[in-house]
């Protein structure tokens, strides 16, 4: 489930449309959560989807540490890539906002953290973009982007958390440790989807 805060907009005909904040948004804040209305899809009954549906699965899913697509059913599914977006996926499951994000501010996030099958090219517009993203990104990237959520996840415990609910009790478990020794912090390196 994405953040209640956000809305749908078109951005344009080559990006298509993407997800942007309605209200503040502070760094710290989960800005997604997985839940139990997403759809969940292991190899099997991917390969079961004829190929176009498969092309729409791999374009609006991403693929856990089990490496099951999920599909969101919500907003989620459009929130779009940044070389150096304001949202990260965490070694909790969950995306956490790692910069404030005001009304009116587009949503995004590193595609590079979702298990990726095949190099994705992208122009995110941004100086130093990298202009392709692949499955050697979680690798490569995930000290920075430790470094990243590091420097925030204290602040989830002092912001409004509308998505909190929506976490399972293992991860509300996980972050309760976290906040009683952050050295605990769980890598988004755990994320990674082993083979």
């Amino acid at each position: 489930m994405l953040h209640p805060n956000t809305v749908l907009k078109h951005i344009n005909n080559k990006i298509g449309y993407g997800v942007f904040a309605t209200q503040f948004i502070p760094k710290g804040t989960i800005t997604y959560a997985k839940d139990e209305l997403e759809i969940e899809l292991d190899d099997i009954a991917f390969q079961k989807l004829s190929p176009p549906m498969q092309e729409q699965a791999e374009k609006y899913s991403y693929r856990d540490a089990r490496g099951i697509y999920i599909l969101s059913w919500d907003l989620g599914k459009y929130v779009n890539h940044c070389c150096f977006p304001n949202t990260l996926s965490t070694g909790y499951g969950f995306e956490v906002a790692i910069q404030d994000i005001h009304s009116g501010q587009e949503i995004t996030d590193d595609y590079g953290l979702f298990n990726l099958e095949k190099p994705f090219p992208v122009t995110c517009e941004k100086k130093d973009c990298r202009g392709c993203i692949s499955a050697e990104d979680l690798d490569t990237y995930a000290s920075v982007w430790d470094k990243e959520i590091e420097k925030v996840l204290s602040c989830l415990f002092k912001v409004e958390q509308p998505l909190f609910t929506f976490l399972s009790n293992e991860v509300k478990n996980q972050l309760e440790q976290f906040r009683q020794n952050p050295a605990q912090m769980l890598s988004v390196s755990d994320l990674k989807f082993k083979k």
